[in-house]
């Protein structure tokens, strides 16, 4: 069986209306990366080294990652050694099937939230401004309250103009309390009030929202330590999640945040945000493949319920869906 039945067969399986939201939110990234390496696969009735080069310069266009982007094309050369392959259409499958598998982790269940029933469940969100961490934040409440889980919400992003009131108007909008001091306020007693809170009223989820001024300002990664000792001492084993809040429109800025917070926060996890807004989705390869860091989560649009679990097949589906329709056209023809 191809890889592309395969694939299609996979995605099947799941929900229409998610696989229709990834397919809808990487629409640039597929006009960009996809179309391109079409239409070079086209060009090409044989494989030389200019069309390995072409396929680089798209690759790393798309934001893939140069290190990832030299790996895979080290790869796919060896490929066409091995299989003695000519022509470049032939290519296109193998390429698709070797995305899937530097996005899959190797632990098939990293890319699930630790979250378990019968405890206090807490997500400390981390990331520099501007990235949407506290619209994350709110969605994720969203998400929480859907499934019939309690959920408190704590401002611990005290530093930032607004913060607290955005993170309150979230709060309004999905019906979630929120735990919060003044302005200028120490966001680890903020945290300290939410874990009591949390514990008081039988919550199932508390999310955390820190500050988030630029990564490379000590003081930034001193405040978060602050917050961890305090959960620490409150909750055994807590946070249970540290996701760090990407913006996947800023390419290889994201990559860049991702190294520094990953090696000072202890992050768990990352939210890629604005999947929808940019042509560099290819960003997800190059985290996931250079940090060893699993994407959990991807925001797809503006919606409520954009924010979606990250899936590796719905990924590379979304962007090779209409290189599948033709591949079956062409099998039923």
């Amino acid at each position: 069986m191809s890889f592309f039945k395969r694939l299609k067969d996979a995605i099947v399986q799941k929900s229409e209306a998610v696989t229709q939201k990834f397919t809808d939110g990487l629409a640039k990234t597929r006009d960009l990366l996809v179309e391109k390496v079409e239409d070079l696969v086209r060009r090409y009735k044989k494989l030389d080294e200019n069309f390995f080069e072409e396929l680089e310069e798209i690759l790393i266009a798309a934001d893939v990652g140069v290190n990832t982007v030299m790996e895979l094309i080290d790869e796919l050369r060896s490929e066409v050694r091995k299989h003695k392959i000519e022509n470049a259409l032939d290519l296109q499958p193998i390429l698709s099937e070797k995305l899937v598998n530097l996005l899959k982790n190797d632990d098939t269940a990293s890319t699930e939230l630790n979250v378990e029933t019968g405890r206090l469940n807490v997500i400390l969100f981390v990331g520099v401004n501007g990235v949407g961490k506290t619209t994350t934040i709110g969605k994720m409440a969203h998400m929480f309250k859907q499934q019939g889980k309690k959920v408190i919400m704590a401002a611990g992003d005290t530093f930032r103009a607004a913060a607290i009131e955005q993170l309150e108007v979230w709060g309004d909008r999905v019906g979630v309390e929120v735990i919060k001091h003044s302005q200028g306020a120490d966001p680890a007693a903020v945290i300290y009030d939410a874990v009591h809170a949390a514990k008081s009223r039988g919550a199932d989820i508390l999310l955390c929202d820190t500050a988030g001024r630029l990564q490379n300002k000590v003081n930034l990664m001193e405040e978060l330590n602050k917050v961890y000792r305090v959960l620490q001492r409150e909750i055994p084993n807590a946070p249970h999640e540290v996701l760090l809040v990407l913006d996947a429109t800023t390419g290889q800025n994201a990559l860049s945040q991702a190294k520094t917070f990953g090696q000072s926060a202890g992050v768990t996890g990352i939210v890629l945000t604005k999947l929808d807004g940019t042509a560099k989705g290819g960003i997800v390869i190059a985290i996931r493949n250079e940090l060893q860091i699993p994407v959990k989560y991807v925001g797809l649009g503006e919606k409520m319920d954009d924010l979606q679990p990250f899936d590796p097949e719905q990924f590379v589906h979304a962007l090779f869906a209409g290189l599948i329709e033709e591949k079956e056209t062409e099998e039923k023809e």
